[in-house]
C-alpha cells in the first residue's frame, strides 16, 4: 500500500523542521546557512609554565575521533613530550553529548566536571583538546590552534623538531590560516550547511585549498613538506582532516567531488606524514567512523556505521591506474 502524497509531504515538512532544530544544537549557523564554529573555551594563550619540564606535571586530554585534538596529539608525539606531559584519552558519550573518563581524573568522571572544577562557566562546552596542570589544578589552554603553538615551545629533549622555525613562520602561518578556514572548518561547513548555497561555497573553498596545496607540493624543486625539507605545524594541521577524508568526511559531509587519489602529491604527502614516528599510533579509523556515524544523528539518523576503506589502502601506493605521485623518501 502506497503512502498518500499528502502524508509524505507532511512528514517531509515535519522532518525538515526537526532537522533544523537538531542542527541548531549541533552547530550554530548564520542567516545564510553557513556553519559557524563556536569559540573555544580557555583560548587565552598563557606564558610557558614555570614547571613545564616537570615529569608528569601536565596532562594533555584528547579524544580519538576529534580532529582538533588529533593535531595536539600529533605535536605531542612528534616532539616527544611524553616525559613532561601525560596523554589522557577521553571517551565519547554520545547519548549524553559529552566526553567522559574511563577512570575518574582529578576527582572528575567527565570533562564537563573537570571544566567546572577548573573554574569554567557551566554554560561552556567542554571540548578536547585540553592541557591541564596537575600542580595548579587548572586548565592551561583549550584552543587547539594555540595549543599546538605552545606545545611546539614546550621543553623537549635534544633533537626534538621545531615545527615552526622563525624563518618559515610567515609561510607556515599562511598555510595554517588557509587550512583552518577552508579545510579543517571547511569539511564541517559542508556537512553542517543549512542551505545549498552555503554548502556550495564551502565545498568550492575546500577543493580550491586542496588544489593549492597539491600545486605547491608538486612544483619543481618543492620539498617533501608544505614548507620545505621538514614537517611543520602546517603539515600537522592538514593531516587530521585528510586522513579522515575518505573514511568519514566524503560519505558523511558530502565532500566526494574529487577523491584524494586524484591529488597525487597530496596522496604521497599523506603517506609520508603517516610514516613519521608516533603518527600511526594516533590514528583510530574504527573509532572515527563509529563516533561520527553513530553520534551525528541529524546527519545520519539510522546510526548505522557503513563499511569503508581500510586505512592501509589510504596510506599506501596510489590505486592502479591513478595519477603518478612521487615516492616517499
Amino acid at each position: 500500500m502506497s503512502i498518500p502524497p499528502l502524508v509524505v509531504a507532511a512528514a517531509r515538512a515535519s522532518w525538515r523542521w526537526q532537522w533544523r532544530q537538531l542542527m541548531g544544537g549541533l552547530g550554530p549557523a548564520d542567516a545564510e546557512g553557513n556553519y559557524c564554529r563556536p569559540a573555544s573555551p580557555f583560548a587565552a594563550v598563557p606564558p610557558l609554565p614555570a614547571d613545564a619540564a616537570s615529569p608528569d606535571g601536565h596532562v594533555l586530554i584528547v579524544g580519538r575521533s576529534c580532529p582538533w585534538a588529533h593535531r595536539a596529539w600529533l605535536t605531542w608525539a612528534l616532539r616527544g613530550l611524553h616525559n613532561s606531559i601525560r596523554l589522557l584519552v577521553a571517551e565519547p558519550d554520545p547519548r549524553a553529548g559529552r566526553w567522559r573518563f574511563a577512570e575518574p581524573f582529578e576527582g572528575a568522571s567527565t570533562l564537563a566536571e573537570l571544566y567546572r572544577r577548573a573554574g569554567a562557566d557551566p554554560r561552556q562546552r567542554a571540548t578536547v583538546p585540553v592541557l591541564f596542570s596537575r600542580g595548579s589544578g587548572r586548565i592551561v589552554l583549550g584552543e587547539s590552534a594555540r595549543l599546538i603553538e605552545l606545545l611546539n615551545h614546550w621543553p623537549a629533549s635534544d633533537g626534538a623538531p621545531d615545527l615552526e622555525p622563525e624563518a618559515l613562520r610567515p609561510a607556515i602561518g599562511r598555510w595554517r590560516s588557509s587550512f583552518q578556514e577552508a579545510v579543517n572548518d571547511g569539511v564541517y561547513r559542508c556537512g553542517f550547511a543549512r542551505s545549498q548555497a552555503a554548502y556550495d561555497r564551502a565545498e568550492a573553498a575546500l577543493f580550491a585549498a586542496l588544489e593549492q596545496a597539491e600545486a605547491a607540493l608538486g612544483a619543481p624543486g618543492a620539498g617533501p613538506w608544505l614548507c620545505g625539507e621538514a614537517p611543520s605545524l602546517a603539515d600537522v594541521q592538514l593531516f587530521p582532516t585528510l586522513i579522515r577524508l575518505e573514511l568519514v568526511y566524503a560519505p558523511l559531509f558530502g565532500v566526494s567531488r574529487k577523491p584524494l587519489w586524484q591529488f597525487p602529491s597530496l596522496w604521497a604527502w599523506r603517506r609520508r606524514f603517516y610514516g613519521l614516528p608516533g603518527v600511526a599510533a594516533s590514528c583510530f579509523p574504527e573509532a572515527w567512523r563509529a563516533d561520527y556515524f553513530g553520534a551525528l544523528f541529524p546527519l545520519h539518523p539510522s546510526g548505522i556505521v557503513p563499511a569503508g576503506p581500510e586505512l592501509a589502502t589510504l596510506v599506501g601506493a596510489l590505486p592502479v591506474g591513478g595519477p603518478q605521485a612521487p615516492s616517499p623518501p
